[in-house]
C-alpha cells in the first residue's frame, strides 16, 4: 500500500540557490488578508523575519485575496504561516517547513476560524524533531493525527456551548517541506499546481485535492452504513461535504475527519499554486482560473517598462483580481484565493 497518494515526479533540472519565501501575507492592503485571529502562531505574525539561504530550495510567496460575495458573513478563513521556527530542532533532513491552508465555514465562522487557529499547531507538536527523524516517513501520520485532534477540540468545545454550535469546515492545506508539498484536504475547497512544460512552454493544471462529495459512491456508501441517507446531494438533504471539520451533529452519520494526503515534489517548471474555497471554483473551472492568472501576470509585465511592475506585484493583482470577476461572475459565496508564487533567483 503506497504511503501517498504519489502525484507527477518534476523533470530534473538544477536548482539555484535562493532564498526562503516571505511566506506572510502582503502588507499594506487591510482586504488582502485575514485578522490576527487567522494567523495567530509565533511564526505567523508579521514580524520581521530572518532571512538564511537554502542551497537548491525554490523561493515562494504567498498573496491571498477575501470577497464576502452575497453572503451576510465572512465564514471564510485562511492561514499563511513559516513553521520553521515552531519546529525546533528541525528534522536532519529538511530546513524549511512553510504552510498554507484556507478554510470553507458552514453553519457559522467558528469551526472555519478555530481550524485556522490551531490546526498547524496540531501538526507542530506532532511533527518528529531532531537527528535521525525523517519527516518524509512521518508526515502523512502526523497529518491525520492533526486533523483529528483539531476535530476533536473543536467538537469538545463546540458540544459545550448552549446552544451547541452546529459549525463545520472545509480544510485545504499545503505544507512545503523544502521542496515537497505535502496536501490534506477535506470537503470540497481546492488546491491546483501550475507547472509549465519545457518544450511547448504550455501551462499544465495539476489537480492536488480530491473533492469530498456525499453524492460519490464510496463517499455514499460510508454514509449509509453509518446509518445516514443522501438527499437532493446532500447528508441527510442538509451538509453538502461528506468529510469535514466539526458539523458534530452529522459524525455519527459519516461524516468523517480524515483527509486525503498527497504529495508532490516541486519543480523548476512550476509557476504557482492555488488554494480556493468552491465560491471560487463555482464560477471558475481549473483551467480558467490558471489561464486567468497566467493572463494576468503576463499583461502587467507587458506595460510600458517604466510603470511595469515586479513580479511580487504582479502576482498580488493577479489574485486580487481573481477574487474580484469571481464576484463579478455572480459568485453568491464568500470567496478566499491563497496564490503561492514558485520563483527562482
Amino acid at each position: 500500500m503506497d504511503l501517498y497518494d504519489e502525484l507527477l515526479e518534476p523533470p530534473l533540472a538544477p536548482a539555484p540557490a535562493i532564498s526562503p519565501p516571505d511566506a506572510r501575507p502582503p502588507h499594506g492592503n487591510p482586504s488582502s488578508k485575514r485578522k490576527a485571529e487567522n494567523t495567530d502562531s509565533g511564526s505567523c505574525e508579521d514580524g520581521q523575519q530572518e532571512k538564511k539561504v537554502y542551497k537548491g530550495i525554490l523561493w515562494l510567496k504567498a498573496h491571498v485575496a477575501e470577497r464576502k460575495g452575497e453572503r451576510e458573513e465572512m465564514q471564510d478563513a485562511h492561514t499563511i504561516c513559516d513553521l520553521s521556527q515552531d519546529c525546533q530542532p528541525m528534522p536532519a533532513d529538511i530546513s524549511r517547513l512553510l504552510y498554507f491552508a484556507v478554510f470553507d465555514g458552514h453553519g457559522g465562522s467558528r469551526a472555519s476560524r478555530f481550524a485556522a487557529q490551531n490546526l498547524h499547531r496540531n501538526l507542530v507538536k506532532k511533527l518528529p524533531r531532531g537527528e535521525g527523524n525523517s519527516v518524509e516517513k512521518a508526515m502523512k501520520r502526523c497529518i491525520l493525527d492533526a486533523f483529528k485532534q483539531t476535530d476533536e477540540d473543536f467538537l469538545k468545545q463546540a458540544a459545550s456551548q448552549k446552544p451547541a454550535w452546529k459549525d463545520g469546515t472545509t480544510a485545504t492545506c499545503v505544507l512545503v517541506a523544502d521542496n515537497i508539498l505535502y496536501i490534506a484536504n477535506l470537503g470540497d475547497s481546492r488546491a491546483l499546481l501550475c507547472r509549465v512544460n519545457e518544450d511547448s512552454q504550455k501551462p499544465a493544471v495539476l489537480s492536488l485535492t480530491k473533492a469530498h462529495n456525499p453524492t460519490q459512491y464510496e463517499e455514499r456508501m460510508r454514509i449509509q452504513r453509518a446509518g445516514g441517507n443522501v438527499r437532493d446531494g446532500r447528508v441527510l438533504g442538509v451538509l453538502e461535504v461528506s468529510r469535514s471539520l466539526g458539523d458534530g451533529q452529522f459524525k455519527r452519520m459519516g461524516v468523517i475527519n480524515t483527509p486525503d494526503v498527497k504529495r508532490c515534489p516541486l519543480a523548476h517548471s512550476d509557476r504557482f499554486v492555488l488554494l480556493a474555497c468552491d465560491g471560487l471554483f463555482k464560477v471558475f473551472s481549473a483551467d480558467e482560473a490558471v489561464t486567468f492568472i497566467l493572463t494576468n501576470v503576463q499583461e502587467e509585465g507587458s506595460l510600458a517598462e517604466n510603470s511595469s511592475p515586479d513580479l511580487d506585484a504582479r502576482y498580488e493583482s493577479a489574485c486580487h483580481r481573481l477574487a474580484n470577476e469571481a464576484v463579478r461572475r455572480g459568485a453568491a459565496d464568500n470567496v478566499t484565493v491563497i496564490l503561492v508564487q514558485i520563483q527562482q533567483q
